[in-house]
């Protein structure tokens, strides 16, 4: 097992020798979304003296940064007389870079002053590349074109990678992430990430590929542990959207459908309405929201898979977050989708486990009732922000 964990402060400077004598590690990077971990430390003075606010850990495994962020819990100590050699354990929990970039709002006019936002004023970018979108939606709400005081410290946009479809945007003191993960399924189904190199972390879009023919699990290849497969009927086949009501003018509401044929054929009909962001879709942002409706509800199929690294196919180096990969099912089926997660175990004695969860954008490990929270959070935002 080749992992190395590292403390380096916001100017990505290291702090310490790496740690050591750890005892769990738990990391899980997300597609589109900041990753999470924790890890089990003794509580040593020269480790304690690194897990200080603001911090950051980076987790290197085979070589390679795999995951680097920020401390949310930099120190939960516990010490018992039980414990040997005496001095107390640590945990602490740690996210991925674009943690900090998900802690923006969308502003409608962000060169400006907080105090000087205008009523019933939107950010609109409209006929864009996805990419270009995305990068400007950052870029100006925490990157180098923002406002000194809202800036992350060392973040800067990537290279442009020449990625995603035309699309449109309106927002308004949405969450940032949360606009952006919209242009991205409208405008492509591209990915975005944080990735750290040298004194800088870079922001940057790509493509997803297509690996079903190099990157596939199964019992025969010996690279499948355990593997959980579940067709659903969709939650919604025809988005139902219907714009805001027009501030001037006599004209009435604008209702517009967006709609997978393919699964209400195979299935059946699933109506639901939507909110829209607009009062009429001469840009597409209507026909946006219910294409991000549709992206989530319309995919049956998730799969929960336990995967065993060979030579030949190991995650991060083989496959990563958004490629297209496929899993043959014991009983003949084979299922291609996305990588929506990877999941990392690590204890010293018993090496790594590596989940992989594939699926549509819903599949997740999360109850339903944080699912719930969720969306009810989106839509209450879209409220507040009329």
């Amino acid at each position: 097992m080749a992992v190395q964990l590292l403390i380096t402060d916001r100017a990505l400077a290291v702090q310490g020798d790496p740690l050591d004598g750890w005892t769990g590690l738990d990391a899980t990077k997300r597609f589109n979304s900041p990753g999470s971990g924790s890890v089990d430390l003794p509580a040593r003075p020269d480790i304690m003296a690194q897990l200080q606010p603001g911090n950051r850990l980076v987790l290197i495994r085979d070589g390679a940064v795999w995951m680097a962020g920020p401390l949310e819990i930099p120190s939960d100590f516990s010490w018992s007389t039980a414990d040997n050699p005496g001095v107390g354990s640590v945990g602490v929990s740690f996210s991925d870079d674009l943690a900090t970039v998900a802690g923006r709002i969308t502003w409608p006019t962000p060169a400006s002053a907080w105090t000087a936002q205008l009523a019933n004023t939107y950010r609109q970018i409209t006929a864009t590349n996805a990419e270009t979108i995305i990068r400007q939606l950052v870029t100006e709400n925490c990157g180098p074109g923002a406002r000194t005081e809202r800036r992350i410290p060392n973040l800067a946009l990537d290279s442009v990678a020449g990625v995603g479809t035309s699309t449109t945007v309106t927002t308004r003191f949405e969450a940032l992430l949360d606009t952006c993960r919209r242009v991205a399924i409208d405008g492509g189904g591209i990915g975005f990430r944080t990735r750290q190199t040298g004194s800088q972390i870079l922001f940057g879009c790509y493509t997803p590929r297509d690996l079903t023919s190099t990157a596939r699990f199964s019992i025969g290849l010996g690279n499948l542990r355990s593997v959980k497969a579940k067709q659903s009927a969709p939650t919604i086949t025809h988005a139902l959207i219907a714009g805001t009501e027009p501030e001037t003018g006599t004209a009435g509401r604008t209702y517009v459908q967006a709609a997978d044929a393919a699964a209400a054929a195979s299935w059946w009909r699933v109506e639901k309405y939507v909110d829209g962001s607009a009062d009429n879709d001469a840009n597409g942002e209507l026909t946006a929201s219910g294409k991000e409706e549709l992206s989530g509800g319309s995919a049956p199929v998730e799969l929960a898979t336990v995967t065993v690294d060979t030579p030949y196919l190991r995650a991060g180096r083989d496959f990563d977050l958004g490629d297209r990969v496929s899993v043959a099912l014991p009983h003949g089926v084979e299922v291609a989708d996305l990588v929506r997660s990877i999941h990392l175990q690590a204890t010293p004695g018993s090496g790594e486990y590596v989940t992989t969860l594939i699926g549509s954008p819903e599949a997740t490990t999360d109850p339903e009732m944080v699912k719930a929270l969720r969306t009810l959070g989106r839509r209450l935002g879209r409220l507040e922000t009329r």
